[in-house]
């Protein structure tokens, strides 16, 4: 009777709320059927457990663990194994190798240290003669026999003797000066040696070294070339002016210059030298 009344005041409550309103509006239709949606939740969940609780025990139910025996007729496979001859060998001996200690030999450490920042310098310590480069100092040793080497003995080949393979002639390029020992004619002036001093001579100018009374010396030294020109011309005295002004002059002389040859007769670069002396009164 008291829920009757409950769901009737509600009803009554519902009917307030929802006057002059629509009443197909959904709000209305849930308010109304909530109880009655409610009990029919609770028993569709009570039902779901159980079916979740009773499954485990069906699938057991049906489940036989019973081994299955297959009848058969057929007799069981007998096998019959004969006697195997075996040689009258003695067993192997197997003799244990017993290690060997290692000979307590002098030796003297021998390894690079690692260089470190602010190293100390290790005392320095004399190498004894009766001991052999290691890893660490045992100086207390027995002392190490002698180091003799003894080389292995060659090879002596029995095939065929290699063929001789002549070594690669290299072509002059034309570049290089020529020694005095491979010279059969040394280069010369064309007018003779005589005529190139006085040219020389006549064509050096002294002016600057007149009045001193002193004896300037120089060594003049250019390569005549194949053409017969002249090249790479030096001067070897003590004073740089006289060197200079000797230069000077031996580039103004005209005049072709014959230039060496060879063993075999063909013209070569040489070396010529041609001191040069002069005394300033």
């Amino acid at each position: 009777m008291m829920k009757y009344l409950q769901n009737n005041q509600e009803f009554r409550f519902n009917e307030v709320l929802f006057e002059n309103r629509n009443k197909a509006y959904g709000a209305y239709a849930l308010r109304n059927e909530s109880d009655r949606i409610l009990t029919k939740s609770l028993f569709v969940g009570i039902g779901l457990l159980a079916a979740i609780s009773i499954t485990p025990l069906i699938i057991s139910a049906f489940r036989s663990d019973a081994p299955v025996e297959i009848p058969t007729n057929d007799p069981p496979l007998v096998f019959k194994l004969d006697k195997v001859d075996r040689p009258d060998t003695p067993p192997v001996k197997v003799d244990v190798v017993k290690p060997v200690s290692p000979p307590n030999t002098k030796q003297y450490n021998s390894s690079v240290a690692t260089p470190t920042r602010n190293a100390v310098e290790p005392a320095k310590q004399d190498k004894p003669d009766d001991a052999v480069p290691g890893l660490v100092n045992n100086l207390k040793g027995d002392p190490a026999p002698p180091q003799t080497y003894t080389p292995a003995p060659p090879v002596i080949g029995t095939g065929h003797p290699a063929p001789y393979v002549a070594p690669p002639v290299i072509k002059d390029a034309g570049n290089t000066i020529a020694s005095p020992g491979e010279l059969s004619q040394e280069a010369s002036y064309g007018g003779g040696i005589d005529s190139f001093r006085k040219k020389v001579m006549d064509n050096f100018d002294g002016s600057g070294f007149e009045g001193s009374g002193d004896t300037m010396k120089t060594v003049i030294t250019f390569v005549v070339e194949k053409d017969g020109t002249i090249s790479g011309i030096k001067a070897n005295g003590s004073d740089a002016s006289f060197n200079n002004e000797a230069i000077r002059t031996i580039k103004s002389i005209r005049g072709a210059w014959k230039p060496a040859k060879n063993k075999q007769g063909e013209p070569v670069r040489s070396y010529f030298k041609f001191p040069v002396s002069m005394r300033f009164e």
